[in-house]
């Protein structure tokens, strides 16, 4: 389906204007008549059937008066035929017969512009994916938002490349380009966005571990990366917006941006991976505790062989290493023994 606009309709306040004269005139022609038949003048017949006849029917062409503000769209067909899209600000008038067309009218996502847009008279009901159907009890607006929204789906629960589940959340930043395929080409374009945001998370998702792991290819090349869903979120991001732009290319969307929102391990092994980090992390501090006792050591018995401060044998060198070491290695402060003696 193809987007025609209707780009010369923007004479509402013309026909409005037009209207309420004839409606003025009708009245005018509806007392003239009835003047005249009270007179006994049959001539007041006519101008009093076309009178009456406007009155009855004038307000036909009301119904054709649209308004729109910035950044709206309003798609009409006519005896179902898809007859033209109007956009932009403006009082436009068109075929009082045409209908506005617009299936996601009523359903509102977790997303800008729909979270308080629910009419206090609207009975709410979650479907089976993340959207929420109101069944508004007034007139429903027809209008196509052409502003830049933001979907904020719920967590998804997703096993990584490695198997260990994983939450995660996205927010999604999208438009409409294109009203006709929107309207026409998908039933509702707002689930179908919402359960094509769903798909690309988990089918990037599972191709990158959490943590950055060895031997695990994440870009396709057949070449283990460094990549993982904690340390590339923008790159991760950047992969899910293209994901989802290819599904909804014809559905008439423009993905703008993707971003991470939430990631983390699921509950039930969160605890365990909490653990295997701080032993990671334990493991590192130790290390580079060592290597710093060790130059220390060195940097000790270095001094004291240029300054001939002491004169130690090996097995003393040994037990002095030894010593330093657990007091810079230690957990707790040293407590040493100081020998008030012979040095043997």
């Amino acid at each position: 389906m193809k987007e025609k606009i209707l780009d010369k309709k923007k004479n509402g306040m013309l026909v409005l204007f037009i209207t309420i004269l004839l409606y003025l005139a009708a009245i005018a022609l509806t007392i003239a008549g009835g003047v005249m038949l009270d007179d006994k003048n049959n001539a007041g017949i006519p101008l009093l059937i076309v009178g009456v006849f406007w009155i009855c029917v004038g307000w036909i062409p009301f119904l054709g008066l649209k308004i729109l503000k910035p950044q709206e769209a309003l798609v009409l067909t006519l005896f179902g035929k898809y007859i033209g899209t109007i956009k932009g600000d403006g009082f436009y008038f068109v075929n009082p017969f045409c209908t506005a067309v617009n299936p996601a009218a009523q359903t509102k996502l977790r997303q800008s512009g729909d979270v308080n847009g629910s009419s206090p008279l609207s009975i709410g009901a979650k479907d089976a994916g993340s959207a929420q159907v109101n069944i508004n009890m007034g007139v429903v607006d027809k209008k196509i938002s052409l502003k830049i929204m933001t979907l904020n789906n719920n967590r998804q629960k997703v096993n990584d490349c490695l198997g260990n589940p994983v939450e995660i959340g996205i927010a999604v930043m999208w438009r409409v380009v294109d009203t006709a395929k929107a309207v026409f080409d998908v039933d509702n374009y707002k689930e179908y966005l919402s359960l094509q945001c769903d798909s690309a998370l988990r089918n990037i998702v599972k191709i990158y571990p959490y943590d950055m792991a060895p031997n695990i290819d994440t870009t396709g090349d057949g070449v283990a990366d460094e990549g993982s869903l904690r340390g590339s979120s923008d790159l991760v991001a950047q992969r899910i917006r293209d994901e989802i732009q290819v599904k909804v290319e014809n559905a008439g969307l423009e993905i703008i941006e993707a971003r991470i929102t939430y990631l983390a391990y699921a509950p039930e092994i969160a605890a365990v991976m909490l653990q295997r980090q701080q032993a990671s992390a334990i493991i590192d501090a130790r290390k580079m505790i060592v290597d710093g006792a060790v130059g220390m050591v060195e940097m000790a018995l270095e001094r004291l062989n240029e300054t001939n401060v002491v004169d130690l044998d090996e097995e003393r060198k040994a037990a002095m290493v030894s010593n330093l070491l657990v007091v810079l290695c230690g957990n707790h402060d040293a407590q040493p023994i100081v020998n008030s003696g012979s040095l043997y």
